[in-house]
């Protein structure tokens, strides 16, 4: 019987493909239409499936109820629209024609690729879908994280290899460990090709049994059991509501403030943050780790007058006494904020005045403690005063000291110039 490749649609396939095989079978049936007399054409074998790297021989026969029904001279093979080469068919009498290809490569595309058997005027025959490809692999990498302890969203990797060359179907599964039945996941492709989100109907404090299983027209592959508590991977939104602000005067830090995740708050839980920043023209992003539970930050060393762009995310941990590390949330929208202008940079190049001798050691005193409150300037805790005092008048200090030269300069060129003419 005369069948378009792939003998109609499939449940499954591509779109483009079932528009393929639908645009073939019509044509197919003109050919029969516009034929003067009445025939068959058939392949065989019909829609085979293959590994990648096996043999295939086929033949395409003609059965002849009118004397000008086509002969296999006349024949010849396309794989996907492309001719192939005449030395790989065959003759093998009046009305049939073979075909041996060898060492045979994956399908190029997934829903099957298009054999067909045409006549000297380039109508068509008959045609096959050809499935070459691998089985599935052992699903492998599941992890998973709960919103909010409202929903369970899992991925996994198809396995080392991972392309098998044919549409391969993943079901993600899942049961209560000691009790229930098997439960499948719905609702795919959530968070990227291999993932499946499970949006409701969840059980606290009772660990559950995840797995995936993978198969196709090879075969079937099943992943390994991961047991895991809601309650152990939980995370939850960016922290809201995230402002960035200057520091008074002082032109190398920045303040950070933002509140806590919502969806939480009426949970029993522990949280820590973490901040990110960079300068606006760099993708090169700074992380401070260790801002701990509190809601606000400083940042210190920045650069004066600069651009910066500050992201915070949070890790909720121990909810209602879980004992497994939290999972980090996305982090929160960029917000951007500038440091002051340093009084330094408007000094148009000129060099910063030397001290006197007799203050090198202060100064020097004061640079290590400078340098070792920077060190620690994220810890929420510590009192800023005395830094903020000492900040303020070197500023101040400076400032004064870059007038009264500017003063003694212009006294000094009026004297050299003598006294005015009247």
């Amino acid at each position: 019987m005369l069948r378009a490749p792939g003998g109609g649609l499939r449940q499954g396939a591509a779109l483009p493909a079932a528009r393929t095989m639908l645009a073939l079978a019509l044509l197919a049936f003109g050919a029969l239409r516009a034929g003067a007399g009445s025939y068959l054409a058939v392949i065989v074998p019909q829609d085979p499936t293959l590994l990648i790297g096996s043999s295939l021989h086929a033949t395409c026969s003609v059965s002849v109820s009118s004397g000008d029904a086509p002969t296999a001279e006349g024949l010849y093979w396309t794989l996907n629209g492309r001719r192939l080469a005449p030395e790989l068919s065959q003759v093998l009498n009046a009305t049939t024609l073979g075909l041996a290809l060898a060492n045979l490569n994956g399908s190029k595309q997934q829903s099957g690729d298009n054999l067909v058997c045409h006549a000297r005027d380039g109508s068509i025959l008959a045609g096959s879908c050809l499935y070459v490809g691998l089985p599935p692999e052992k699903p492998v990498n599941i992890s998973c994280w709960s919103k909010n302890m409202k929903d369970l969203t899992c991925r996994w990797f198809p396995g080392t290899q991972g392309e098998t060359f044919l549409h391969t179907n993943y079901t993600l599964k899942y049961k209560l460990r000691w009790y229930g039945q098997d439960n499948t996941c719905q609702e795919y492709h959530t968070v990227g090709p291999y993932s499946c989100h499970i949006p409701k109907d969840l059980a606290l404090f009772t660990p559950y049994e995840i797995w995936v299983e993978a198969t196709n027209r090879l075969g079937s592959a099943r992943s390994e059991v991961v047991t895991l508590d809601i309650l152990d991977v939980v995370t939850t939104d960016p922290p809201p509501d995230v402002h960035v602000s200057r520091v008074g005067g002082l032109e190398d830090q920045l303040s950070v403030h933002w509140n806590s995740p919502p969806a939480l708050k009426d949970f029993l839980f522990q949280a820590k943050y973490q901040i990110r920043y960079r300068v606006e023209d760099s993708v090169e992003w700074k992380v401070v780790d260790d801002v701990s539970n509190q809601t606000s930050c400083r940042l210190a060393g920045l650069k004066p007058g600069t651009v910066y762009f500050v992201q915070v995310r949070c890790n909720p941990f121990g909810i209602y006494g879980s004992k497994k590390a939290g999972i980090w949330s996305e982090w929160s929208h960029p917000t951007a904020a500038s440091t002051p202008r340093s009084e330094r940079q408007g000094s148009s190049g000129a060099c910063e005045p030397r001290g006197e001798p007799s203050s090198m050691p202060v100064r020097r005193e004061l640079k290590q403690f400078l340098g070792w409150l920077k060190k620690h300037s994220y810890c929420p805790n510590l009192s800023f005063r005395l830094y903020d005092q000492w900040r303020a008048w070197m500023q101040k200090s400076h400032k004064t000291r870059n007038q009264d030269e500017g003063l003694l300069s212009s006294g000094r060129r009026s004297a050299a110039r003598g006294p005015s003419r009247r």
